[in-house]
């Protein structure tokens, strides 16, 4: 397809998996809603009003974050549109939630201090590098993620498993499964 018959909504071809490259028509559109998601995360950063963060929360993703979910600030978020909250999570300082491949953090999760969530990425090759590569990453119920562990694109963390302090998530986690290293391995089903 030719770049100038785009007619999708590049967030939406995102969420589709679709790389997109730095010459695609609507790319502009990326900075420019990092930068309005940006003021709002600015707000919310300085708040320490549980109410208010969640409720400036829920303007960034565009949805309801429920009274049971507690989000300790500062959190850093590229777009906040593709990024889905359920019920009694809690996310802890220092927090990247890179969103644009998608990112769903389901009921009953918790998150330690510097965890990133990373949805997109770029390719190896260096004539590409500046495209974006989305993949969702999900994270199911009752999940614990320790201090420092980085999940990239493409991820799903299932049921009740553990990811260890420092993990760096390569590929997808089984229900009831504590993993660490790097690349994260299973240390031990539950």
């Amino acid at each position: 397809m030719n770049s100038n018959e785009i007619t999708e909504d590049i967030f939406e071809r995102l969420l589709k998996g679709e790389t997109i490259t730095p010459k695609d028509p609507q790319a502009q559109r990326l900075q420019e809603s990092s930068y309005a998601t940006k003021q709002l995360l600015v707000k919310m950063n300085n708040s320490s009003d549980p109410s208010e963060i969640r409720a400036l929360l829920s303007e960034i993703t565009g949805s309801i974050i429920d009274e049971s979910t507690s989000v300790f600030t500062p959190s850093y978020i590229n777009y906040g549109k593709n990024i889905k909250i359920g019920k009694n999570v809690f996310i802890n300082f220092n927090c990247t939630l890179l969103d644009l491949g998608g990112i769903i953090i389901e009921d009953n999760v918790l998150i330690a201090p510097n965890v990133s969530l990373l949805s997109e990425a770029h390719p190896s090759e260096p004539e590409n590098r500046h495209s974006l590569v989305p993949g969702l990453v999900h994270i199911k119920k009752n999940v614990w993620i320790g201090a420092n562990a980085t999940i990239l694109p493409g991820v799903t963390i299932g049921e009740n498993s553990i990811v260890a302090s420092g993990a760096v998530v390569t590929k997808d986690v089984s229900d009831n499964t504590i993993v660490g290293g790097i690349p994260a391995k299973t240390i031990k089903t539950l």
